[in-house]
């Protein structure tokens, strides 16, 4: 018989310390070469972290789904969601660091306290979109935890621990997901000016890019010269910066170039000037390390303060890509053309989570209809 027909359970033992906490220890078989079995231990962790035997026993579980991934079905129904989320985070966290981030808070946080005792079949659709409805959160940061959860009953099912292949949470709903507890900012030109005018080197050029061409600040702190083609007059979106973190765009569709209108042309080339140099070549760099801005810190630090003082409220860096999005309607481009510069994999983002008219031109469409309506009246009158 295939050793590897049997389910393994395994030992769970305690060992004794004399001068620390006792530690806990999994041992299991694992196969070699020719068909023979090791014997194999593996360190759980100590009694300050496990105090008891049924608390360690959930953290042995998602090493045993995975000893047990060719036989999962000889287990099936006792599978717990807080072993599965342990073998998901072992195994399919998101490689890009601000991804895997949000789903492991997601997941530590709200996912796994609530849900990680039950069993997988226990998961029912209508009891977690009641949990969801009463989270006080955004409906957005609801959808996202819901996100979170789909696609761990997906790994579920490609790992065969759900004999249905149906994936509960597809029927979970969460209400207004799209909508925002609170409307965007958006600048007038004339605000904008104001903003700027307030901003020293290099916070003033990474504005402006920021505003020219509606880039997210991880990707406007992890631009390089190399970056920029002059002849081109464009420049490559092709990586982000997150907590000093270099990494991937957010998407596919963000990585893509961007036209380089001539005034942003002069503007960075003047910047060029008095960068200082780095080995990596970065466009915006902090003179103490050498190495990208933390966004974070010029957002508390100045862009806040800054429109307080001014009277628009707190300004963030998102507050300059919606006003950008905004922008483009006032110049009447295509919606196709706007999605493309914002770089968004589906135009509904473009529409839904960025529309937003500004004031004037609001008033100046309204003022057209009432004008088409009164007009007859007053020539009755």
């Amino acid at each position: 018989m295939n050793p590897r027909a049997r389910y393994q359970f395994g030992s769970l033992t305690l060992k004794k310390r004399a001068k620390s906490a006792d530690i806990w220890e999994f041992r299991y078989y694992e196969d070699v070469a020719g068909g023979a079995r090791v014997r194999k231990a593996h360190f759980i962790g100590t009694t300050d972290q496990y105090a008891t035997e049924a608390q360690a026993r959930k953290a042995v579980e998602a090493h045993l789904l995975k000893l047990n991934a060719e036989r999962p079905q000889h287990h099936l129904g006792s599978v717990t969601f807080g072993g599965l989320c342990d073998r998901y985070i072992a195994e399919e966290l998101p490689e890009r660091y601000s991804t895997r981030k949000s789903y492991l808070s997601n997941i530590t946080v709200h996912i796994k306290p609530r849900w990680g005792d039950y069993l997988l079949a226990q998961v029912r659709p209508m009891v977690v979109e009641g949990w969801l409805r009463e989270l006080d959160m955004a409906p957005k940061s609801k959808a996202h935890i819901r996100s979170v959860m789909h696609l761990l009953f997906e790994c579920a099912a490609r790992w065969e621990l759900i004999d249905d292949r149906r994936n509960p949470i597809s029927m979970v709903r969460v209400k207004d997901s799209t909508k925002r507890r609170k409307r965007p900012m958006i600048l007038t030109v004339e605000s904008f000016e104001a903003v700027v005018a307030k901003l020293r080197e290099p916070y003033r050029t990474m504005v402006l890019v920021a505003q020219c061409l509606g880039l997210r600040v991880s990707e406007i702190t992890a631009l390089k010269w190399e970056d920029l083609e002059v002849e081109a007059r464009q420049l490559l979106v092709q990586r982000s910066v997150v907590n000093g973190r270099v990494d991937d765009v957010k998407t596919e569709y963000s990585r893509d170039h961007v036209p380089i209108h001539e005034s942003l042309l002069k503007v960075l080339l003047a910047w060029a000037d008095s960068c200082p140099a780095t080995e990596d070549g970065w466009m915006f760099p902090s003179p103490l390390t050498n190495r990208p801005y933390y966004s974070t810190e010029i957002q508390k630090r100045l862009l806040k303060p800054i429109g307080i003082k001014l009277g628009l409220g707190p300004i963030g860096w998102h507050t300059f890509r919606h006003t950008y999005r905004s922008w483009l309607d006032e110049t009447g481009a295509p919606m196709k053309v706007q999605q493309e510069l914002m770089r968004h994999a589906s135009i509904q983002t473009t529409m839904n989570v960025y529309g937003q008219a500004m004031p004037e031109s609001k008033r100046e469409a309204n003022g057209k209809v009432v004008t088409m309506v009164l007009k007859p009246l007053k020539a009755s009158a």
